[in-house]
């Protein structure tokens, strides 16, 4: 009987410090005019929107000859499912956040522009996008700008060639960022989170992602493009369907659990939703590779973490709101694709909470 009580009361105390859900209102109304908006081409040119509260199917809708089974590619979304395995490997205490990575790329050194602190890179300095390496795919001027990676063979050696990264005065350097850490957004960065986990494990990363990650989750269908050398894009493309995507975010949104089994720890999904770096000009923090927001609702200001790509492409988890939120876009490139992306938010899920 003690047992039970302290079980009661530990579930009480749970449920007394939850935040109170707003109330939700979408009706049938509500989903045919958001439909319309979507076949008017409010939001960009969308191929698939679904909304899930509570598990529960809210709206879903296909649109641009994609359906329930199209396998969506959503570019730099791909990059949390990274992520996500490299979190897999850390909770089986395979690898640890603070393991320096160049060490297992040996066959490739010496490095050019030899420094000690390209040795002391870490797991985390990649999920969190500050390492200190030259490598902004948002400044076109940037040695390790993804674009110029894609046109190259071996792309570990193109992360691990890259110059020393410089800050001057106009820039904020890691002693002086927020979480001590200087963001630079960097998709070869996240390559070679997936090559390191590839390396530690001594078999291609795509078997074990089907092992464990997609099969326990019930996951069936993918496509993971690879690049000319034959490895996998671990820095996005990943090619899920609409509900396989959500299913992914209900699994953070659950904090790992799936079914009843525990496919990933409560403390990693709370760490990667946790701010390690913040953006500047933006109004984000960053994770594990997951993007931290907040905004304003009736009910009032939410907080949400997403998986985010080119082209507006999105995965919203609102974890206090039970909510996950599925958009694709083949939008790619193209000026206000993510502000289309935040306005159907705004539009299909905040502006119904009350």
């Amino acid at each position: 009987m003690r047992l039970k009580s302290v079980l009661l009361l530990g579930a009480l105390a749970c449920a007394l410090t939850a935040p109170a859900r707003a109330d939700w209102v979408f009706s049938d109304e509500t989903a045919e005019t958001l439909t319309a908006a979507i076949e008017e081409g409010l939001y960009g040119p969308v191929t698939s929107a679904l909304i899930l509260r509570e598990g529960e199917v809210v709206y879903e809708g296909y649109f641009n000859d994609a359906d329930a089974e199209t396998l969506h590619d959503t570019r730099s979304v791909g990059k949390t499912v990274t992520g996500m395995l490299a979190g897999l490997l850390v909770d089986q205490g395979v690898m640890t956040l603070d393991q320096p990575l160049a060490p297992l790329f040996e066959d490739i050194q010496p490095f050019a522009y030899p420094d000690p602190r390209k040795q002391a890179i870490t797991l985390e300095d990649l999920l969190t996008m500050s390492g200190p390496l030259d490598c902004d795919d948002w400044n076109q001027f940037s040695r390790g700008n993804e674009e110029r990676m894609y046109t190259m063979e071996d792309w570990d050696r193109f992360f691990w060639d890259l110059p020393m990264r410089g800050y001057p005065s106009w820039t904020t350097p890691p002693r002086d960022a927020a979480y001590g850490r200087s963001f630079s957004y960097c998709t070869a960065g996240v390559q070679i989170v997936g090559e390191a986990l590839g390396r530690v494990l001594g078999e291609d990363l795509e078997a074990f992602a089907e092992r464990e990650l997609f099969a326990p989750v019930g996951i069936e269908t993918y496509d993971w493009p690879r690049a000319g050398s034959g490895r996998m894009h671990l820095g996005g493309g990943l090619r899920l369907a609409t509900r396989d995507w959500a299913t992914l975010g209900e699994l953070q949104r659950n904090h790992g659990l799936h079914d009843g089994q525990q496919v990933l720890s409560q403390n990693w999904t709370r760490a990667a939703v946790t701010p390690h770096a913040a953006m500047d000009g933006q109004d984000y923090d960053y994770g594990y590779l997951w993007w931290l927001g907040q905004a304003e609702s009736p009910a009032g200001e939410v907080s949400f973490a997403m998986m985010t790509g080119n082209g507006g492409n999105r995965v919203w988890v609102i974890e206090d709101e039970g909510l996950t939120v599925v958009l694709t876009k083949t939008e790619f490139n193209t000026a206000g694709m993510h502000e289309r992306a935040d306005q159907f938010l705004s539009d299909a899920v905040l502006n119904h909470l009350q």
